[in-house]
């Protein structure tokens, strides 16, 4: 029992972290990134998946068919607000500095542990640093909401804006079932049908097996496979492909604000706050997705060429562009329409400019928004098979999961693995739900990372750390409020799903990953070792990968490709 009890609150220092990341017996990653690539990435990952999805649902806020206790953001019950999702109307850029600000303080806090341990896990290591193994398999955990469910719904998203550019191009539809959940198709086929997308489809009818309707989202699940050989095939290749489309989808947000400002009509801006407070916080709760990606930055850290210097560049930088693209975006926006009428709509900029614009204003936004999208795919997943990677490391997932190509130097199987999982789920899963775990999932890991720089000031207070969190504790303890705050602005339902998620998480932690690390230590202990102190095990496990170095270095090294 004490093993157990010491494996779970076991801790690695970050001289070990990084001894292990240097040459443990998979070997090292290649390193060919820089500050402008970090900042690419951070970019990447950031505009598109809230911006060219989210920001309609955000503003209009929930239809009143679907409002309901479990549909009602918690915050509503503490302020005696009314149920369901109140939008929040063209305040929504409001809603988009508040998220900022949420996100700079857990940004300050990331880049300060990201310059002091830059191995590849993101918060998931920092965690295994500052709080115990069992935080970390926790937080582990919880970042498959931020990365792989993420993706889904980016995927989902990428899927509509196809077909806005695929009738555009064609002035032809596709099938409803071959494009969308079986859920969103009976929405949209009983709302739909008569409205000014309907010309979007061929067709709303659905076929049946054994009796039952089905739809399935093909184009998300294409999209997904290509991201994902992409990232297979190595980080040099994965970065220009990501740097291509930043670029790209840059442009056509500026494009966007400059031509978009002339449609404008004042008066969609009147009431700006039509639901007060309350909307704004849901707004700012919803739209929190749009600035996920800067955290993903910190997971290629062993890939970083001076990763010291760049990560507090890549993901600060990144996260300062986007949130001033955003505040123009959501103005425009809402200007050109009545924000009411982007209720339901999972590309809200698009139908913008296909209401007020012309046809090729339509088509150059549409191209961007998939090129956005697809950046977007690729950061994200190239993020969580390097959090599966640093967990087998640690003897809590399967050692394949650490794996390496052995030409590309990439974590193939793990990146295969998240491909097959987000592939499948967009194929099915509402863009809606996944959002919204995605959300407090990254929250949550957030939470963690403001909590880890305070205990790790004190716990390791003489460790070099090339950038420093100001004003500590102030500044991760207002992140941590912030975030908290967020969390409260999300559905009941989010939450019900989210503690299920993690508590299935602990499940299997206390049955394969505790027991793992338990055997581990105990056979470590039998062999004369101390596993229980932390020194000594940094020690051990340093001269081992020191040995595993020495022994690699002695053999005829293969040349990299």
């Amino acid at each position: 029992m004490d093993l157990v009890k010491q494996a779970f609150l076991r801790r690695k220092s970050p001289q070990l972290l990084l001894s292990e990341a240097e040459g443990g017996e998979h070997g090292p990653m290649h390193k060919h990134l820089s500050a402008f690539d970090l900042i690419a990435f951070g970019v990447g990952a950031t505009i598109g998946s809230g911006i060219f999805a989210l920001t309609g649902t955000a503003a209009a806020g929930q239809a009143v068919a679907e409002q309901s206790i479990m549909s009602t953001p918690l915050l509503n019950f503490i302020m005696g607000s009314t149920l369901g999702r109140e939008g929040a109307g063209p305040a929504i850029v409001v809603s988009f500095i508040i998220a900022a600000i949420a996100c700079g303080l857990a940004a300050l806090c990331y880049a300060e542990l990201a310059s002091m341990i830059p191995v590849s896990g993101s918060a998931y290591t920092f965690a295994y640093a500052s709080l115990g193994e069992g935080i970390a398999w926790i937080i582990g955990w919880d970042l498959i909401l931020e990365y792989a469910v993420g993706n889904v719904a980016v995927a989902v998203s990428w899927s509509d804006h196809f077909l806005h550019l695929y009738h555009g191009l064609t002035g032809q539809g596709l099938p409803l079932w071959l494009t969308s959940d079986l859920a969103t198709a009976l929405k949209r086929k009983a709302e739909m049908a008569s409205s000014a997308q309907s010309v979007l489809y061929s067709n709303f009818d659905l076929p049946t097996l054994w009796g039952q309707p089905i739809a399935i989202n093909l184009p998300a699940l294409l999209i997904v496979a290509l991201v994902t050989y992409v990232l297979v095939v190595g980080i040099k290749e994965s970065a220009r492909a990501n740097s291509i489309a930043v670029a790209i989808k840059v442009l056509v947000v500026l494009f966007f604000i400059g031509y978009g400002a002339f449609l404008v009509k004042p008066e969609n801006w009147v009431p700006f706050a039509p639901n007060g407070l309350v909307g704004i916080m849901g707004g700012a709760a919803i739209v929190f997705f749009s600035f996920i990606g800067f955290d993903a930055v910190s997971s290629t850290a062993e890939e970083t060429k001076n990763p010291q210097r760049d990560m507090p560049i890549g993901m600060i930088g990144s996260l300062i562009i986007c949130t001033l693209l955003y505040a123009g975006v959501s103005l425009v926006l809402t200007g050109i329409m009545p924000y009411k009428s982007y209720a339901n709509d999972a590309a809200p900029v698009a139908t913008a400019l296909a209401h007020g614009g012309s046809a090729w204003a339509h088509l150059v936004v549409a191209v961007g928004a998939l090129a956005g999208m697809t950046s977007v795919l690729l950061v994200f997943q190239l993020g969580q098979p390097r959090i599966f990677m640093a967990m087998a490391r640690d003897r809590l997932l399967p050692d394949f999961f650490a794996r390496l190509h052995p030409r590309y130097r990439t974590p193939f199987i793990p990146t295969i693995l998240t491909g097959l999982l987000v592939g499948v789920s967009s194929l099915l899963i509402d863009i809606g739900q996944a959002a919204e775990l995605t959300n407090i999932g990254t929250l949550a890991a957030f939470i963690i990372v403001c909590g880890g720089v305070m205990v790790l000031r004190k716990t390791e207070p003489d460790h070099p750390r090339a950038f420093k969190c100001p004003l500590v504790p102030a500044v991760p303890l207002a992140g941590i409020v912030a975030c908290l705050i967020l969390m409260l602005s999300l559905p009941l339902i989010t939450w019900v799903r989210f503690i299920g998620w993690m508590a299935l998480g602990f499940a299997i932690y206390f049955m394969y990953g505790l027991r793992r690390t338990s055997r581990l230590a105990y056979s470590r202990s039998l062999a004369g070792g101390e596993p229980d102190s932390r020194d000594s095990k940094d020690s051990k496990d340093s001269k081992d990968s020191k040995d595993s170095r020495d022994s690699r270095d002695s053999k005829e090294k293969a040349p990299e490709p």
